[in-house]
């Protein structure tokens, strides 16, 4: 498509989307069930097609040299798309949050004044690599009446094109607008420069992708944006930390996952058990393939690089960890405020005062005592999934799921009062 072109087709999936909120705002919870049930059943007897379209982005990403990281957030498995079929069913089954009222109280003049869950109209999502992201962002937008339109990266492309073709059926077997969930048809990054400049069609943006895309969406859009910029993650083990629950939490923060935004990127560690215990997990890193690097004390306790000032601001996304030995739970979070970019941080400690300073003191959207980091996420919070994580403060925080995508709205209940 030329630039025109591109316009012009953003304007008509804008259009579309606008007329399909409106009836999703009014769609009954049955339908919004119905519509994700049938979706699931759909993906699940469309496995085969899927894995065949996900195998062209795979071999066209080998072929450009995409990185590991990357590779793996784009690969679609037998257990990934059980996983999407899963994630589907899950978010039927949680309440729905539209008209939901709240906070119903008498005022003197005889009113009653409250508020009313509503979803907030249309939502752009703008994603990369992963493609099971679009079930997941489908599934939340629609459950919490709102219309969407996902704009997924090029390397996803006949993924994601897979997936909206199941979505499509799954809306229109449901009997709602076809057009509730609408997937951008084309790679041309032009699309994403219009999809955010569309404050008459768009009402929110959700970016998930690397700081790069995150911050151009931040900077050039001209409507509100739910987003995180990195997820500089980090655990502290603190000198009243039990021995097994610090391996075991420690490697799994790091190892289970490495490319995604709630793996552990820094690990602290109190100098009175660091002589003793950091060896000990060192070994059990190199051993998982992690390349360690670390301040002057952990280096002088094992063989690693030493760490630059650049590693403790760096989101690895990679087997590579930064370590360093702090004096005391002060010196934890004196370094975490320096250095943290407010997703997400892990207490390793059976000191309650200890815990209770650090989930008080700490301001991250999630904060930890005694389990991974690997847990911020929406699925695990029982929030079905999430269709992103918000690092901001303002309206959502954390991982964003149905009540998220809402917003509320004023009430009165009168009988005739008016004003004196």
């Amino acid at each position: 498509m030329n630039a025109m072109n591109i316009d012009l087709y953003m304007q008509q999936l804008g259009e579309q989307a606008r007329k399909a909120s409106r009836k999703m705002a009014r769609a009954s919870t049955a339908e919004k069930n119905r519509a994700l049930l049938e979706t699931a059943e759909i993906i699940a007897d469309s496995r085969q097609r899927l894995l065949e379209a996900n195998e062209r982005d795979m071999e066209a990403g080998r072929s450009g040299k995409l990185d590991a990281a990357l590779l793996d957030r784009l690969e679609l498995t037998g257990s990934r798309i059980e996983g999407m079929v899963e994630n589907l069913r899950q978010v039927a089954s949680l309440p729905d949050p539209v008209g939901e009222i709240s906070d119903m109280c008498f005022r003197p003049s005889g009113i009653q004044v409250g508020k009313m869950r509503v979803p907030l109209g249309v939502i752009g999502i703008i994603y990369e690599s992963r493609p099971n992201v679009t079930i997941e962002a489908a599934a939340l937008c629609l459950k919490s009446g709102n219309a969407a339109i996902l704009r997924g990266g090029s390397e996803a492309f006949h993924s994601n094109q897979a997936i909206a073709k199941c979505l499509t059926q799954g809306l229109l077997t449901a009997g709602l607008p076809e057009a509730a969930i609408q997937v951008v048809e084309t790679a041309d990054r032009e699309a994403v420069g219009k999809l955010i400049a569309m404050p008459e069609y768009v009402d929110v943006i959700v970016p998930r992708g690397g700081k790069g895309l995150i911050e151009r969406i931040s900077r050039d859009a001209r409507v509100a944006v739910i987003k995180h910029l990195d997820g500089i993650c980090h655990v502290y083990i603190d000198d009243r930390a039990d021995y097994e629950k610090a391996m075991a939490i420690t490697l799994n923060a790091k190892t289970h996952r490495y490319g995604v935004c709630n793996a552990m990127e820094t690990l602290l560690i109190a100098e009175s058990v660091a002589t003793q215990w950091l060896p000990d997990l060192a070994e059990r890193f190199r051993e998982k393939g992690v390349e360690l690097c670390g301040c002057e004390r952990t280096v002088a306790l094992i063989a690693c690089d030493k760490a630059t000032e650049a590693d403790w601001h760096t989101e690895y996304l990679a087997p590579k960890l930064s370590i360093r030995v702090v004096n005391d739970l002060d010196q934890a979070m004196d370094h975490i405020e320096r250095y943290s970019s407010r997703h997400t941080e892990s207490i390793i400690t059976e000191d309650y005062s200890r815990a209770r300073r650090f989930l008080a003191e700490v301001d991250s959207s999630s904060v930890m005592v005694n389990a991974s980091t690997r847990f911020a996420d929406g699925f695990e919070y029982g929030l079905g999934a999430e269709i992103g994580i918000s690092t901001d403060k303002i309206h959502a925080r954390g991982p964003v799921g149905l009540e998220g995508l809402t917003s509320t709205k004023w009430i009165v209940l009168g009988d005739g009062q008016i004003r004196q």
